[in-house]
Formats: C-alpha cells, structure tokens, sequence
C-alpha cells in the first residue's frame, strides 16, 4: 500500500489540524461580541425586492419547501425567516426561502436542505458542489440537490453566509465560524436556499442561476455583502 498522501487527503487534513487547533484556542478566549452589532440591522424582507428583472412576486401560490414541524424549529434557530414564490416573463415558477440568525453558533448553525428534505420523506437524488455564474466576475459556490416526493421533483441551488463568507459545506461552516472566534466575534449567519418544481434537473439548475444572477444584480452593494459575501459583493 502507498504511503503517498493525495492532495485530496493533504487538503482534508490541513482542514482537521485547523479546526482541532482552531477548537482549541476557542476554548481558550470564548467570543463575546456579535458580528451583527458590527453592520446595520438585517431585515429580510426589505433585503430580498419583491421585484426584479423579469421577475415580480407572486402572492397566488403559498410556497410549500418545508412542513409545518420543520418551519418551527428554524423560527426558534433563527431570528428571521421568509418564503416567496416569484413568477418569470413564459410563467415559470421559482420558490425563495431564506433564514437568517444573528448568533452562528453550534446551536444555530443553519439547518441543511440535505438534511432537512429528508425528514420530511424526500428522497436526495443527488447532491453535489457546483458553481454558478452570477456576473460578479467569478463564479460563485453552490449546492445542488435534486429531491424526489411521490411525483414532485424539486431540484435545490442553495449556499449559507457566514458573517461574510460563503460556505457550502459543514465543514466550511465550522471553519468560517472558529475563524470569526478567533477574532472575538459570533459570526450570523443566513441560508438561502432556491428551487423549482422540475423534473429536468439540469435545465431548473440552468434557470436558478438566471433567476439568482438577476436578483444579484438588484440589489445594493451593502444587500449583496450580506446575501453573496464579500467576495461576491462588488
């Protein structure tokens, strides 16, 4: 057997001696002050336009992503949560649920649509890293999950903010938050989360990206700092 390290495994252990290190020294200097003391207060639903682009609200369809149980406990997780339902120029639908807390920590890291579609009896088709263009001058990372109820395929692009990172995986997320320790702050942090009613997976991924590139280029710098990260703000 090789003794060789890949850079696949080289990477993955290079993020373990960071989080063990980073853990430790958590413990040592507890955060107290919270990130989003730093900025001006977040208010989702003046966050997200109504309307954009070809898109405009569509107030005839009640978005139905997570179930009554569910949506609960992210109200208790976070301080903030909204659900819409935009309609596009041929009539297509895309459904928008966001959640946003002021305090990222271990108790409210944001409940994961991989992890959530299934316990409402979904059945992950696929679930997989990608990345979009959103015309910010590099792509931007997401999560691409395609979902199966009885007849309902539901293909998901979804990402989570970080104080000011993007992080699609756990990991990521972990990471971003003993960083943000490390500096004294309680990061926040949002989930957004975008899908459609396809069965195409490929083609709704296709027509995310046209709908989440639009809503970027609506919104202020400061809106996009807090819904795409620093890297994709400007």
């Amino acid at each position: 057997m090789s003794a060789l390290i890949t850079p696949v495994r080289l990477r993955a252990l290079l993020a373990a001696l960071l989080l063990v290190s980073a853990s430790g020294l958590a413990h040592v200097a507890k955060p107290t002050q919270h990130l989003a003391d730093q900025h001006a207060k977040v208010d989702l639903q003046t966050l997200f336009p109504p309307a954009f682009g070809n898109w405009r609200l569509d107030t005839s369809m009640p978005v139905t992503i997570i179930s009554p149980d569910v949506e609960a406990l992210l109200k208790t997780l976070y301080a903030q949560t909204v659900s819409r339902t935009y309609v596009g120029p041929a009539g297509e639908r895309i459904m928008l649920s966001v959640a946003y807390g002021g305090d990222q920590s271990d108790a409210t890291r944001a409940h994961r649509p991989d992890v959530c579609y299934p316990t409402q009896g979904f059945e992950i088709l696929s679930n997989k890293d990608a990345a979009i263009d959103v015309g910010a001058g590099q792509p931007m990372p997401v999560r691409h999950m395609s979902a199966k109820l009885a007849q309902r395929y539901e293909p998901v692009t979804f990402w989570f903010v970080v104080g000011e990172h993007i992080a699609i995986s756990g990991q990521q997320q972990k990471i971003a938050q003993l960083r943000y320790g490390m500096q004294g702050f309680i990061p926040d942090g949002m989930l957004v989360r975008v899908s459609s009613i396809d069965s195409d997976a490929e083609a709704a991924y296709r027509q995310q990206a046209r709908f989440i590139a639009d809503m970027r280029a609506a919104m202020p710098q400061p809106s996009r700092l807090r819904v795409f990260g620093s890297a994709l703000a400007s």
